[in-house]
């Protein structure tokens, strides 16, 4: 999660898709989270692999917790980083299953997913509530 930079040691300038994608995270309520799809459907621009390639880049500076897959599984190689916060925000989670690798929980989609309501410039870009949003 590290900054681009030029040859000069200067930060490289935030491409404005990758700035209005953290622009989206800093959105995005405690205790709550948005699928990289979701992300790219509010902007109306890019599609999930651009948002996740935004946050890895460029994410390090936003809760970029907030920002995630869609199955609930947690970022490979961030997850102990990842629970820390969801359990300090009171993001809902599901509690692994004892078959599960690591038995590290997973993000209760349905309680945690935010459909954009409330914030920003008029929510998902197709206008859906959040009932059809999911």
């Amino acid at each position: 999660m590290s900054q681009d930079e030029t040859g000069e040691g200067q930060p490289a300038e935030l491409p404005q898709y990758a700035e209005r994608v953290l622009d989206v995270a800093d959105l995005i309520p405690p205790g709550r989270v948005m699928t990289y799809g979701d992300v790219a459907e509010w902007l109306g621009d890019g599609g999930p692999r651009q948002v996740g390639r935004a946050m890895a880049l460029y994410g390090s500076a936003v809760p970029w917790w907030r920002v995630v897959r869609a199955d609930g599984g947690l970022l490979p190689g961030h997850e102990l980083r990842a629970l820390d916060h969801y359990r300090a925000e009171g993001t809902p989670l599901r509690e692994a299953s004892g078959h599960a690798d690591g038995h590290v929980p997973r993000l209760d989609m349905r309680r945690a997913r935010w459909d954009g309501d409330g914030g920003g410039a008029g929510g998902p870009a197709d206008g859906r509530s959040e009932e059809t949003h999911r």
